[in-house]
């Protein structure tokens, strides 16, 4: 039998190397800027063309490299940062592989301008596959610049599993964020297509949040420090009132690097506990520091999982360090030992104490119909005669119905009794439930749901759930049939959003304007609303727009939709009634009737449950069973 066990060919295992290393241009803007940290750059800038399918060129102005490190870091394993196996354990930096540059190498064209500041040249090289085209002197700044170009260019199915340039550059975005958010001591500059998405200097690490996710977040965060031999935590913690139904600003870094660890995030829900709903969310940027030998980072080629030698120990300092700091800015229940309120009282020495005094009727008995004086008596004399009255009046017939249910009950057993099952048309469950003048006989429950008599017994309508619909297939026809008109706003509102939502309202402007929504640029993240939906005229159009984009990223983590479904899910979700509503009788009459031709009635655009039906059968079972 012949050998069939062969190495792969250099180029090959490369390739197969940079799939774990490299998933999309957002991969290689990761490595590139955790490369300058780690050169000692203090200005960074990212230049990205197409999301980073044509190019991605990281500037740094740090130490640089020699003309023999400019050659070697392309090299597989070749690194700076490690000599033996224990380095591992001691590891300080961002990257130490030596992996990242050399899958990158092998999945585009490469270019590498570098000089030192001892050197008056740099060097030039360009790497196409990993084989080096070219290698010579050139006059360069001292630091280091990548250019990546045509990524996955040699690689065509990868390339074609890409997304769409909107969503590639929103992971571009996150990229960015996670490295430049535990360095404020460091400026970054981010382009896209030649447009500026974020200008940050230096400054302190609360600029640097207000920067990154807009100057909102100012208020509603709160600072967490903890001090301890083994573990040092700093950060800020969102307030409970701003936590959100999607997981959004939420960043854990370990010595400084992004890590993702659901251990961790259960202790910050754990010390929520009590302040927050359960499906709500709070933000938080926290910053561990310890020592290098107590964890292990080398268990993902990302880098983003990392083990911890005592993750029990860091669950509980952080879960205190977070709900301590919610009880000193008085955002969780506390008790002050010091002082009984109950004993507090303003005392003064002219003032004279006297008892309360209690007024009563001492004739009254409520068993009598006489005797009773005062104006407390008399009404109550004739409540109570009203009530005598009117239980003696037509009392013959108090038995009447009892007699004719058991003529039904009896009817029923023998099976003569008529047909009460439900019709299989919706629409013939309401052909009983009207007055004499044509008008839905219905009535609401705790301003929540909508009950009504039917001619086979009640249903029960989700108010929420049922406005949600009817407006979801109003916007969903839109974008099919004709566009909503605008309602223009007497002062425009000028709104700023993260990176990642301004990037996504580029992605979904032209669907908006469909919708009715006038919006437009205003640079640095910041859009200007001119105009909203018409119908929703008299809304805070700041705030629609933003639950907009919340409830459309929280679709997106659910299940993959069409963008305008999506959109029209969101947008509905945010517009309609909300429980805790009164309606009147012409509002639940319309709202049922909008339902009612809506397709499938039934359920709401996220499948759940809009009416629930009880027949009279399913009624008398329920009685029988008490």
């Amino acid at each position: 039998m012949p050998d069939i066990i062969r190495l792969l060919p250099e180029n090959v295992a490369n390739q197969i190397a940079a799939g774990e290393v490299v998933q999309r241009p957002a991969s290689v803007v990761k490595e590139l800027l955790e490369n300058a940290i780690d050169a000692g750059a203090t200005n960074i800038k990212l230049i990205v063309k197409d999301a980073g399918k044509t190019l991605i060129q990281v500037i740094d102005n740090g130490k640089g490299m020699s003309e023999t490190d400019a050659r070697m870091c392309f090299e597989r394993h070749a690194t700076s940062k490690i000599r033996n196996s224990e380095d591992i354990f001691r590891i300080q930096t961002k990257g130490f592989r030596g992996e990242a540059l050399a899958a990158i190498s092998a999945v585009a064209q490469v270019e590498l301008k570098t000089k030192t500041e001892a050197n008056a040249l740099g060097s030039q090289i360009e790497v196409e596959g990993n084989k080096v085209l070219k290698q010579e002197a050139c006059s360069s700044p001292t630091g280091s610049s990548f250019s990546v170009k045509n990524l996955f260019f040699n690689v065509p199915a990868r390339r074609n599993f890409l997304k769409e340039d909107s969503t590639e550059l929103r992971h571009i975005i996150d990229e960015f964020e996670r490295v430049a958010l535990p360095h404020p001591e460091v400026s970054f500059s981010f382009f896209s297509n030649n447009n500026e998405i974020f200008h940050l200097p230096a400054t302190g690490l609360m600029q640097r949040i207000t920067g990154l996710y807009g100057s909102g977040l100012k208020g509603k965060l709160v600072y967490v420090e903890e001090d301890t031999p083994y573990l040092k935590i700093k950060g800020y913690a969102g307030k409970p009132e701003s936590a959100k139904k999607r997981r959004g600003e939420q960043f854990f870094f370990v010595n400084n690097r992004f890590i993702k660890s659901g251990y961790l995030h259960h202790a910050i829900v754990n010390a929520y506990e009590g302040l927050i709903n359960p499906e709500e969310h709070p933000s938080y940027f926290l910053f561990l520091d310890l020592p290098p030998n107590s964890i292990d980072i080398n268990i993902h080629p990302t880098k983003t999982e990392i083990k911890f030698e005592d993750e029990k120990t860091i669950y509980a300092l952080l879960r205190t360090a977070v709900k301590r700091s919610l009880g000193k800015n008085n955002l969780a229940p506390s008790l002050d030992f010091n002082t009984e309120q109950s004993f507090e009282f303003n005392y003064s020495k002219d003032k004279v104490v006297t008892a309360p005094v209690i007024n009563f009727n001492p004739d009254y008995n409520p068993f009598t119909n006489n005797g009773s004086k005062g104006n407390a008596g008399s009404a109550q004399k004739d409540y109570a005669n009203s009530l005598n009255k009117n239980n003696l009046k037509n009392w013959q017939s108090l038995y009447t119905d009892y007699v004719n249910k058991g003529t039904e009950e009896t009817e029923q057993e023998t099976g003569t009794q008529h047909n009460l099952e439900p019709e299989t048309e919706q629409e013939k469950l309401f052909e009983t439930g009207t007055f004499g003048n044509g008008q839905l006989k219905a009535f609401q429950l705790h301003n929540k749901y909508i009950a009504m008599e039917t001619a086979a017994g009640l249903i029960l309508i989700d108010q929420h759930r049922a406005h949600e619909k009817i407006l979801y297939e109003h916007y969903l026809k839109a974008f099919s049939e004709h566009a909503i008109n605008s309602q223009q706003e007497l002062f425009p509102n000028t709104v700023e959003l993260s990176g990642n939502d301004y990037a996504l309202v580029q992605e979904l402007q032209q669907d908006l304007k469909t919708l009715g929504f006038d919006i437009e640029n205003f640079g640095k993240n910041s859009i200007v609303i001119h105009g909203i939906p018409a119908d929703l005229s008299g809304m805070n159009s700041a705030e629609m727009l933003e639950g907009i984009l919340e409830n459309f990223k929280l679709n997106n983590l659910e299940v993959k939709l069409d963008k305008r479904d999506n959109l029209s899910r969101a947008l509905a979700r945010n517009t309609c009634i909300k429980y805790g509503k009164s309606l009147g009788s012409e509002e639940m009459q319309l709202l049922v009737e909008h339902l009612l031709s809506s397709e499938s009635p039934a359920y709401s655009p996220s499948g759940k449950n809009i009416i629930i039906e009880l027949s009279i059968h399913e009624l008398e079972k329920l009685f029988k069973k008490r």
